[in-house]
C-alpha cells in the first residue's frame, strides 16, 4: 500500500471511531427509548448501520496493521511500470488518454484513478517501459495502449 493510501484508511477509522460510532450509540438508545424494539424501525436500523461500521473498523484495523507501507518516492525504477507508478497511457485505436496510479488492493478507487495492483489491467502494465504498446483484452474488447509516461509521485 502506499503512504497515501494508508493515511486515508486511517483518517477514515478515525472518523469511524470518533464521530460515526458514537453517533450511532446515541441513535441506539435515543430509539431504545421510543419503546417496543420488536416494532422500533429506528433501532433495527441504527443496530445494522452500527454492524456494518463495527465491520469496518475491524476490516480497516486489519488491513493497516498487516500492511507493507511502500515509500514511492524511494522507488527508481526509471521508465519501468512497477507498484505505486503513476502511468500515462494513449489508447492508439481513439486517441484518448487517460492516467492511472497502480496501487494497494484497499485503496484502489477507479474515480480517482487509482487502480489495484492485482487488477487484470495492472498487471497487463506491470514490466512494461515508457514507449511499450500493448494490447489489453477487455470486456468489451480487444484494446490496444500505448505507454507515454512513467512516473514515481508522492
Amino acid at each position: 500500500m502506499t503512504q497515501k493510501g494508508a493515511d486515508r484508511l486511517r483518517a477514515e477509522l478515525e472518523r469511524l471511531k470518533s464521530v460515526d460510532r458514537p453517533r450511532i450509540i446515541h441513535a441506539i438508545a435515543e430509539a431504545r427509548a421510543h419503546g417496543d424494539l420488536k416494532e422500533n424501525a429506528e433501532y433495527h436500523a441504527a443496530r445494522e448501520m452500527q454492524g456494518f461500521t463495527e465491520g469496518r473498523i475491524k476490516e480497516l484495523e486489519a488491513a493497516l496493521s498487516y500492511a507493507d507501507v511502500i515509500d514511492i518516492s524511494k522507488l527508481n525504477a526509471g521508465s519501468k511500470v512497477v507498484f505505486g507508478a503513476t502511468v500515462d497511457l494513449a489508447d492508439e485505436d481513439s486517441g484518448e488518454e487517460i492516467t492511472y496510479q497502480i496501487v494497494g488492493d484497499l485503496e484502489a478507487d477507479i474515480k480517482q484513478k487509482l487502480i489495484s495492483v492485482s487488477s487484470p489491467f495492472a498487471r497487463a502494465l506491470i514490466g512494461k517501459n515508457e514507449g511499450d504498446s500493448f494490447e489489453f483484452q477487455a470486456p468489451n474488447g480487444t484494446r490496444n495502449y500505448e505507454i507515454t509516461g512513467v512516473r514515481y509521485l508522492v
